[in-house]
């Protein structure tokens, strides 16, 4: 599963990918900096069941933090798009590529309005962010209107045949997009367009079909940076008219995840505050005295909560927890709490099996719920948070 940043030059997605990574994308006040795609790997957070079961927990496969669980994921830095780049503009092409990889986009928008549609510098509030976001959600709009348009006389000719599925053959024009047929179901459901007329579908009915495949099967969460140094009117007019989003401060996050790395403080991503744990100099104590009082307003720098969003709720995924002995919550080397897992919403005992290893998976016999100590149904829905035992056939 990855996550992808987008969104113009400039508005602080390297920065959101910095903070979230602590990694080195290159960051600089100029459209372009990011000209390659940066991949790196970030956390969805979630509780430890540690805590609830008064256990020292050794994590193999993520971190826990004052019983705060960890688990990781990847995320793409994407170089900013710009106006045309579905046409080839501005590297567009290899941008919109990029993408491809991704479940879902993290839109960055700089919600002080200090840059201007192509990313350039201007002053703080003279740029309407809300272009920026219609313009964005267009040219990824239009990237996949040219990906049907260009085939689609001809593969609408074999549907109206009748020997191919309409589903089907749409999802294939995605290869390596990650679009399913259920995508396109559900696409078509939404727009309620007749497929026995895919032949004689107007230029217009196509770009609609596009339109609701893209919000299906790349769902975008806005995200407002820099809304530290934002006109408050500008924050209250965004949300009114864009009403879920979440606001950031991703140069806040950056400063508290390098000081605590750096362990100067105590700082647990999603949390709402920091504790100082090390000697400042003045200027550190000033910047980190603006950071708290931004924290205070808007519970925390919203990095991570966006990040959990985006995870939980708009893709779906739970955390779970499988050990091999359930009276002591270890697994065969005795590590407690060892793993835990993304899964999709709705998985079974049996895709855990599989998702630790093939073997596991083919080999099932049932599972327990390590917490009541009971044997769980195999068409059982795994809930966030459930300690699982995998119980397999000798090999």
């Amino acid at each position: 599963m990855d996550v992808g940043i987008v969104g113009k030059p400039n508005v602080g997605k390297s920065t959101f990918f910095n903070a979230v990574t602590l990694g080195g994308a290159e960051i600089a006040n100029y459209p372009f900096t990011t000209i390659d795609s940066n991949m790196g790997a970030t956390y969805v957070t979630y509780k430890c069941p540690c805590k609830e079961l008064n256990i020292k927990c050794l994590p193999q496969n993520s971190k826990c933090i004052d019983g705060t669980r960890l688990v990781p994921l990847k995320i793409i830095d994407v170089a900013g798009l710009v106006k045309g780049a579905h046409s080839g503009r501005g590297l567009g092409n290899k941008f919109l590529n990029d993408l491809s990889r991704a479940e879902t986009l993290i839109h960055v928008v700089d919600a002080s309005g200090s840059t201007d549609i192509e990313g350039n510098p201007v002053l703080v509030g003279s740029h309407n962010p809300l272009e920026d976001i219609e313009f964005l959600e267009e040219e990824i709009d239009l990237w996949f209107f040219g990906i049907l348009n260009d085939n689609w006389f001809r593969f609408a000719r074999k549907v109206s045949s009748g020997h191919h599925d309409f589903s089907k053959i749409v999802a294939e024009q995605f290869t390596g997009i990650g679009i399913s047929e259920i995508n396109v179901i559900n696409a078509l459901r939404e727009t309620k367009l007749d497929t026995e007329k895919c032949m004689h579908w107007k230029e217009d009915e196509l770009l609609i079909f596009a339109k609701s495949l893209r919000r299906i099967s790349k769902p975008i969460t806005i995200v407002l940076n820099k809304v530290d140094i934002a006109p408050p009117e500008n924050i209250k007019a965004l949300k009114e008219k864009l009403g879920n989003v979440f606001t950031v401060s991703a140069e806040a996050e950056l400063v508290l995840r390098k000081a605590a790395h750096a362990g100067l403080l105590k700082y647990v991503p999603s949390g709402a505050s920091f504790e100082v744990t090390g000697n400042l100099n003045d200027k550190q104590k000033e910047a980190l005295n603006r950071i708290k009082g931004f924290m205070e307003k808007n519970s925390g720098t919203g990095v991570q909560n966006a990040i959990n969003e985006v995870v939980f709720n708009i893709l779906g995924k739970i955390v779970v927890y499988p050990v091999e002995d359930e009276s002591h919550m270890k697994d065969g080397k005795g590590n407690v709490l060892p793993d835990a897992y993304l899964m999709e919403r709705g998985s079974t005992p049996r895709d855990l099996a599989f998702r630790i290893h093939t073997d596991i998976g083919k080999n099932f016999l049932y599972a327990v719920n390590a917490r009541t100590k009971m044997r769980i149904k195999d068409d059982y829905e795994l809930q966030n948070g459930d300690i699982i035992k995998i119980v397999s056939a000798a090999r």
